[in-house]
């Protein structure tokens, strides 16, 4: 999917006050999941009923509707963000997602889609995506173990996942796998990522467990860094950093070469111990339609106000420069975990987006 100006002058830089480049929008379309995953879902939720079966969500009301999804994105790609992700919850949930992607696709100056994704529903939906025009897939995948997968997902479906990454790879979807690093969980597994990052075209990412939520269920102990992860993948192979990847967002890449000289792609994801706050270039919209300037900063504008209110496209445009000019250095995890006293993020990851 390349740029679609049709000769016209691109629109002006979006830069904050620390000099980053805002170019990069990811919309949170849906708070509803398919999956209750242990690090998702509020914590004394699941100390009250079945960890799976019940979760308070959004009113359809409450959500963006299509229409003024695309209107915000619209008016965002034509202040220069050319690259937007569609999150969740869980967005293939969502009913009427395809002829969604395919009116983002129409956007001038939109140069891509990407769409995060549990991989559920991918073994129906994997074709009718790559036809809408999405070319990269990321998928979380917390382990390769299907007993483990059922008790970290709430459900049994693994097998499920495993083939919906198949049949994405087989299609030439550019993949990457999503794991968050839990201590006493998967870190046994680390090092099977790594073999599978060798075997497969795809690109594995470890990613530090944040505590986003003051009911989730984040603890030091869960907490594993990602240079301890690092090394346990150093017993594998060889690790070469990627330079010119830019467009992997806050991931830091390396090619893994094993002592055969077999090649794969692993990431690193550490706002906790590396932030990557100085490089960021990212706006989320929730699905409740609140702009945040930073997953873990409860500072938000009021977008779904503006577009029901009568609001126009000037003062759309006003609330994204006001997002992108408070935007703050860092967030208030640099320190390491140990600066943790309580989650400084209060919002549900649900709704945020991942």
């Amino acid at each position: 999917m390349g740029s679609k100006f049709s000769g016209k002058n691109p629109p002006e830089l979006l830069v904050d006050q620390f000099s980053r480049t805002i170019s990069y929008l990811r919309l949170s379309i849906t708070d509803r999941c398919n999956l209750r995953c242990i690090y998702c879902q509020p914590k004394k939720i699941e100390e009250t009923v079945p960890h799976w079966k019940s979760v308070e969500i959004l009113q359809h009301r409450d959500l963006l509707t299509y229409e003024e999804l695309l209107h915000f994105a619209s008016v965002a790609v034509s202040m220069g963000m050319d690259k937007i992700r569609l999150t969740g919850g869980e967005p293939l949930v969502r009913r009427g997602i395809l002829n969604f992607i395919r009116s983002l696709n129409n956007l001038e100056g939109l140069k891509q889609i990407r769409l995060t994704t549990n991989g559920v529903l991918l073994p129906e939906l994997a074709e009718p995506l790559f036809q809408a025009g999405i070319r990269h897939l990321n998928i979380s995948l917390d382990t390769l173990k299907p007993e483990k997968f059922a008790r970290i997902t709430g459900r049994d479906l693994f097998h499920t996942v495993w083939q919906g990454i198949q049949i994405a790879k087989n299609l030439g979807f550019q993949v990457k796998l999503n794991v968050v690093a839990m201590r006493g969980i998967n870190d046994d597994e680390f090092r099977d990522f790594a073999h599978l990052a060798l075997q497969e075209p795809l690109q594995v990412r470890f990613i530090e467990f944040m505590p986003v939520g003051e009911q989730a269920g984040w603890d030091k102990k869960d907490f594993i860094s990602a240079s301890e992860i690092q090394s346990l993948i150093m017993q594998e192979g060889t690790l070469t950093p990627q330079k010119g990847q830019r467009s992997e967002g806050p991931a830091r890449v390396f090619s893994l070469t094993d002592r055969e000289g077999r090649q794969g792609s692993v990431g690193f994801i550490s706002p906790i111990s590396h932030h990557f706050c100085d490089s960021c270039n990212r706006l989320r919209l929730t699905s409740e339609g609140r702009l945040r300037s930073c997953l873990l900063s409860d500072q938000e504008t009021d977008i779904r106000e503006i577009l029901r209110s009568g609001g126009t496209d000037d003062d759309l445009r006003s609330a994204i420069r006001l997002t992108i000019m408070t935007k703050k250095k860092g967030h208030a995890m640099q320190e390491g975990p140990d600066s943790i006293a309580q989650a400084p993020c209060h919002g549900r990851m649900s709704r945020i987006g991942g």
